[in-house]
């Protein structure tokens, strides 16, 4: 289906995970790749992977139904209106801030997610000691993935 806005994200990353939008961080990020997979140009990114999904729980939005409003071609700002209708959750001012904040500073917990952390970080910037949250390792995962050099 072709999706006048979809980014073609075989070309370009979808916006990172610290991009806001209602104050939500992930949010852009999902959308893109949401719109990406309608139009068959999300290339290797996944919508509603487990990041994404830690924020649809967060505001109680169905991915399914998320996916039908993208596809429907509505811009970023009427798709926050209808998860704010929508949402299972009315979260305030206050929460999401707090969220997006503990969001952005989310880093490998246990054994298990460190080890595929710094396995991803070998493969990608193996010589950087600054990469320490999620958001660290998916901006420069989808720096270099697209040409760059660190």
């Amino acid at each position: 289906m072709a999706l006048k806005n979809a980014p073609d994200l075989t070309q370009r990353p979808p916006r990172s995970a610290r991009i806001q939008l209602g104050g939500y961080v992930i949010l852009p990020r999902m959308l893109d790749k949401g719109r990406a997979t309608i139009a068959g140009t999300n290339g290797e990114f996944n919508y509603a992977c487990p990041m994404d999904g830690r924020l649809l729980e967060f505001v109680g939005v169905d991915p399914k139904g998320l996916k039908k409003q993208l596809a429907t071609g509505k811009g970023d700002g009427e798709i926050l209106e209808w998860i704010q209708k929508s949402a299972k959750h009315k979260r305030t001012e206050a929460e999401i801030h707090s969220w997006s904040l503990l969001s952005s500073q989310r880093a490998p917990a246990d054994t298990e997610s460190r080890e595929y952390f710094q396995s991803l970080q070998s493969q990608v910037a193996p010589k950087r000691e600054d990469v320490m949250t999620w958001f660290d390792l998916l901006d420069i995962d989808d720096f270099v993935s697209f040409g760059g050099k660190v």
